[in-house]
C-alpha cells in the first residue's frame, strides 16, 4: 500500500497582509502531479485544510480544483478536521463525498470507524482522528475533570485499537492525527492548541500502529519509527525560510513494515530576511525583487518612509523594522504629567517635543531645528 502524507495546507491563510491562496494552489498542484506520478493508493492529509473555521469561497473553490485534480486520477484522500478546521463545515455531505473517493474525518462521535483500503495483500485501516477538544469531549466520552489531550487521545485511541482487533489477523493499520507530541519541534507559525489542557501528548499514546500520519506542526518531523509529522507544504513564517517542504511518500509492505521517503515541494517563492542600510539594501541583489523580504533596517537614524522606498524595487517586501545601528542612546525617562490644575511652565511641552525627536532621530535636533521647533511651539501657545 502506497500513501502520500500531506498536513497544513492552510488554505486562505494571509502572511503579513499578502494573500498566499495563489502560492498556495501552485505548490498543491505540485503535490496532487506527484501523487499521480508515484501513483500513490491514498493522500492522507492530518488535518487543517483550511486556515479559518469559515473559509473564504476562494479557498474552498482552490480546495475543489486541487482535490478533483488527486481524484481524477482515481488516488482515495482521508482527510481530518485541524483546529483550524470547522469540523461541522467540513465535514457536509461526508457520506456522499465518501463515495467518490474522498473521506472526511471530522466527528468524534466516529472515531474507530476506519476506511478500509485494500491491495493484494489485503486490507488497510485506515482510521482518521480529528482534532479533539477537551472541554467539549469530557462529559461525552466519561473523562474525568481537568483532563487533558493527552487522556482524551489516549480514549480515542483506544477506540481505534478495539476496532482493530475485531479485524482479520495481520490486517495492517494507519491514524490519521492532529497533535502536538513531545518530542516534535514547532516551525513558529502554529497556532497553540493549549485551550483545554496541556496541549502535548505523548508518542507512546499511538502504540500498535504501523503508521501514524501527525498534523499541526509545521516542521516536516520524525517523532518515532512508524510517526511522522509531514509539516506543512510551504513556509508560513520567515523562521522557516530555510526549511526543505514536502510530503511522506509511505509504503506499508505485507506485514505493516513501513518505509518512508521525503518528496521535496517546489519553493514557489523565496523567503528572505536581509539587516542592513536602506540604501546597500536598495542596492543589493535584484534577484530579490522576486522574494518575500523582511528587512531590518540599521540607519543611524530612522529613514523616511522606509516600506513605500523598499517596495518601489522589491514589490514583496513585507516587514520593515528599523532597529538603528546600536549607537543610539536609551530613550530618556518618561516625564511625569504636570499635577491637576497645573499646565506646567512652557519647558514642559517642548522638552516631550525633544524628547521624542532625540528617540526617532538617534541624535539630539541642531540648532536650527530646536529654533523650528521653538516657533512652532509658540504658534501653538498663540492659538490655544
Amino acid at each position: 500500500m502506497r500513501l502520500l502524507h500531506t498536513s497544513d495546507w492552510h488554505l486562505g491563510r494571509t502572511f503579513h497582509g499578502q494573500n498566499l491562496l495563489a502560492d498556495q494552489e501552485a505548490v498543491l498542484t505540485a503535490l496532487a502531479d506527484l501523487a499521480v506520478e508515484h501513483r500513490v493508493d491514498a493522500v492522507l492529509i492530518s488535518g487543517d485544510l483550511y486556515d479559518r473555521a469559515v473559509p473564504s469561497p476562494d479557498a474552498v473553490q482552490a480546495a475543489s480544483r486541487i482535490l478533483s485534480r488527486i481524484g481524477a486520477a482515481g488516488v482515495a484522500v482521508v482527510a481530518i478536521a485541524g483546529n483550524h478546521d470547522s469540523a461541522p463545515r467540513l465535514g457536509a455531505f461526508t457520506d456522499f463525498l465518501a463515495a467518490g473517493g474522498l473521506h472526511l474525518g471530522t466527528r468524534a462521535d466516529a472515531v474507530g470507524q476506519p476506511v478500509v483500503l485494500a491491495d493484494r495483500h489485503g486490507e488497510v485501516a485506515v482510521y482518521p482522528v480529528p482534532f479533539l477538544e477537551p472541554d467539549l469531549l469530557r462529559a461525552r466520552w466519561d473523562l474525568p475533570a481537568g483532563c487533558g489531550h493527552q487522556q482524551v487521545l489516549a480514549r480515542a485511541m483506544d477506540r481505534v485499537r478495539a476496532d482493530l482487533a475485531g479485524r482479520p489477523p495481520g490486517t495492517r493499520s494507519v491514524v490519521l492525527a492532529h497533535a502536538f507530541v513531545v518530542g516534535g519541534l514547532a516551525a513558529g507559525s502554529e497556532r497553540s492548541i493549549a485551550v483545554g489542557g496541556v496541549e502535548a501528548v505523548s508518542a507512546d499514546v499511538f502504540g500498535g500502529i504501523d503508521y501514524v500520519a501527525l498534523g499541526h506542526l509545521h516542521r516536516s518531523q520524525v517523532v518515532g519509527e512508524r510517526i511522522r509529522y509531514s509539516g506543512s507544504p510551504l513556509p508560513y513564517s520567515f523562521y522557516e525560510a530555510a526549511q526543505d517542504k514536502g510530503a511522506w511518500l509511505v509504503d506499508l509492505d505485507a506485514t505493516g513494515s513501513v518505509t518512508a521517503t521525503r518528496l521535496t515541494l517546489p519553493r514557489i517563492r523565496r523567503m528572505v530576511s536581509v539587516r542592513g542600510r536602506l540604501a546597500e539594501i536598495l542596492d543589493t541583489d535584484p534577484d530579490l525583487a522576486d522574494a518575500y523580504l523582511s528587512v531590518e533596517l540599521t540607519d543611524e537614524v530612522r529613514p523616511v518612509d522606509p516600506m513605500r522606498r523598499l517596495r518601489e524595487t522589491f514589490p514583496h517586501t513585507l516587514v520593515a523594522t528599523w532597529v538603528g545601528d546600536g549607537s543610539v542612546p536609551s530613550p530618556p525617562p518618561a516625564r511625569v504629567a504636570p499635577a491637576a490644575g497645573n499646565d506646567g511652565d512652557d519647558g514642559d511641552d517642548g522638552g516631550l517635543v525633544l524628547d521624542f525627536l532625540r528617540a526617532a532621530w538617534g541624535r539630539a535636533p541642531s540648532a536650527t531645528e530646536r529654533e523650528l521647533i521653538d516657533e512652532a511651539m509658540t504658534a501653538v501657545r498663540a492659538t490655544a
